[in-house]
């Protein structure tokens, strides 16, 4: 069993495996790269001794401003059998020689995997990596919790009678007030950026600026949709971004107007967006994150509400692994960096 590393010049294998490996995340594909202009790509592959690959990790990697060092972060990898230790190896030696020749400091991955798959847990621990502490509300780059609604083999009537009556009314609502959701272009992301704005507003949240999102379309390419939800008239009320990938679809970002919401455009366009899931045969459509603090009195239970009304699955992941290549200059970066920070920021006010 041997690693190579591929970049962006000969990446076609290593991507044609994530996306047909059940463990692929969009995160994990080439596209997904051309999305973080400001980081470096780079991949390492495994082969087995007939030359297959048995695993893969995508790996971005970003100067640390005012130092020597580089950032390395696989978001949801690696992507293999994950309770195979030599395949795991093998992909952290691939990882090792990334970080010589990039001078990275720390290697960061959240993969899909959950809490109890005990048997990774041990041999991420043997082999070195440190597991962050817990970060209920998204404390981490990628959310540890998330709702995932399994629908292998169903079609959409079976799907749809998976979800609470409240929920399959409110789809209803949506369609009887006229509501119509269409899968749009870039001639719509100007719009969709507008209620983003008006959703963050409200919800207090920061949001990505609108060539972001226009460039998403560009990237992605055919694994992306941007849905728009319309009144009769042709007033843009909500939108969403899905990505399909493999054997998922995952809700990427929504955003809804303050008027109409009674009007209930968004359950619509989450039905929209696992009708794609079905129509791909996907196993698994994915909300994406919520909190993992599920009382009621939590600011984001509103997600988990909203989200379980589909049927949806409480997931939690493993969290966030790390491996520490440069423990001095970790401690400075992660630690010495952030307070530094906060002092300047508590002397300019």
């Amino acid at each position: 069993m041997r690693y190579e590393i591929v970049g962006p010049e000969n990446y076609q294998a290593f991507d044609t495996f994530i996306r047909q490996h059940e463990k692929g995340h969009m995160l994990q594909t080439y596209a997904w790269s051309k999305q973080k202009p400001f980081w470096t790509w780079r991949a390492v592959v495994v082969r087995n001794d007939q030359q297959e690959i048995v695993g893969a990790m995508s790996v971005l990697i970003r100067k640390i401003p005012a130092t020597p060092y580089t950032l390395m972060y696989a978001a949801r990898g690696p992507v293999c059998d994950i309770n195979n230790k030599e395949v795991l190896k093998t992909i952290l030696d691939g990882a090792k020689d990334l970080a010589k020749q990039f001078r990275s400091y720390v290697l960061k991955l959240d993969p899909d995997v959950t809490f109890d798959e005990t048997i990774f847990m041990q041999n991420m621990q043997e082999l070195g990596f440190a597991l962050a502490p817990k970060a209920p509300n998204f404390e981490n780059i990628q959310p540890q919790y998330v709702m995932r609604l399994p629908i292998t083999g169903l079609n959409e009537e079976e799907v749809m009678m998976l979800f609470k009556p409240k929920t399959r009314y409110n789809i209803r609502v949506a369609l009887k007030k006229g509501v119509e959701v269409k899968i749009c272009g870039k001639e719509a992301v100007h719009d969709f950026y507008n209620i983003m704005v008006e959703t963050g507003e409200r919800d207090q949240f920061m949001i990505r600026p609108e060539q972001y999102f226009a460039d998403m379309l560009d990237n992605l390419g055919e694994d992306v949709r941007l849905y728009m939800a319309y009144l009769p008239d042709g007033t843009a009320i909500a939108g969403t971004i899905a990505v399909h990938v493999g054997n998922k679809v995952w809700y990427l970002y929504g955003a809804s107007s303050n008027a109409h919401r009674n009007y209930m455009p968004n359950y619509l366009l989450q039905w929209e967006m696992i009708r794609w899931a079905v129509e791909t045969k996907c196993d698994i459509y994915d909300f994406r994150g919520i909190s993992g603090d599920l009382s009621e009195d939590n600011h984001l239970y509103g997600l988990y509400r909203f989200k379980s009304g589909f049927n949806a699955t409480f997931t939690e992941f493993v969290g966030e692994y790390r491996y520490i290549f440069h423990p001095l200059a970790y401690k400075f970066i992660e630690t010495a960096i952030p307070k530094a920070k906060k002092i300047l920021k508590k002397i300019r006010k």
